[in-house]
């Protein structure tokens, strides 16, 4: 193992895991806003609307990222619109992440007994406040476990930009590999940065998941 080399590369792969970062985090927040609206949607069973959303869970959920990259990065040019190397990750992220992110908040909502909505009407409260105040918060309880380990996932699965020329982790450890034949000291370092990423995000979910458990679900 090469100490020397890995210490005069460790600037490239601190840049590599901003733009990781920076990528990850645009992808997930989107994929939430995605996810949030599509479980509302099926579990209103909107008309129409119900059918669409199915049809883009199962359409993102049973394609690799790695071939919607491809499409959006070298596919859609061919009809005539081009996307950035940044967009293409970041919507591509956005329509794998906010098929997970929809099943992990539809769980929520359905984990909900009817009791809960109709207890709150008997009080008195309009629909939108049973939603608000008694199914909601009950709800994102039910579904963090699901929802952290969605995060966790999406933050790997941007180990396949590098195919869409951005300079991620991935990309600096094959780019290293190539110029320098340093394989074991390239991957090692790959290995570390994502773990410096994770593992503090992996404690911090483990952390919520105890904090917001209720009777009945846990300890």
């Amino acid at each position: 193992m090469d100490f020397e080399f890995i210490i005069r590369y460790i600037p490239l792969y601190i840049e590599a895991a901003k733009l990781t970062l920076t990528l990850a985090s645009a992808g997930i927040a989107l994929s939430i806003v995605v996810g949030f609206v599509c479980s509302l949607i099926l579990y209103k069973r909107v008309p129409v609307l119900s059918w669409l959303v199915n049809a883009y869970i199962e359409l993102s959920r049973n394609t690799p990222l790695l071939i919607q990259l491809f499409f959006l990065y070298f596919g859609l040019p061919k009809l005539g619109i081009s996307i950035s190397s940044v967009g293409c990750a970041i919507i591509g992220l956005t329509f794998q992440g906010g098929s997970y992110m929809e099943e992990a908040f539809r769980a929520g909502l359905e984990s909900v007994p009817t009791i809960q909505s109709e207890s709150g009407a008997s009080l008195g409260l309009t629909g939108l406040q049973v939603f608000r105040y008694v199914i909601l918060p009950q709800a994102i309880s039910t579904c963090i476990p699901a929802f952290c380990a969605n995060i966790i996932f999406l933050i790997k699965e941007t180990s396949v930009f590098s195919v869409v020329a951005l300079e991620d982790l991935m990309f600096v450890a094959k780019d290293l590999i190539g110029i320098y034949y340093k394989t074991d000291e390239a991957l090692f370092m790959l290995v570390i940065a994502y773990l410096i990423i994770l593992l503090p995000i992996s404690v911090f979910c483990t952390w919520l998941e105890r904090r917001v458990r209720y009777a009945g679900f846990g300890n």
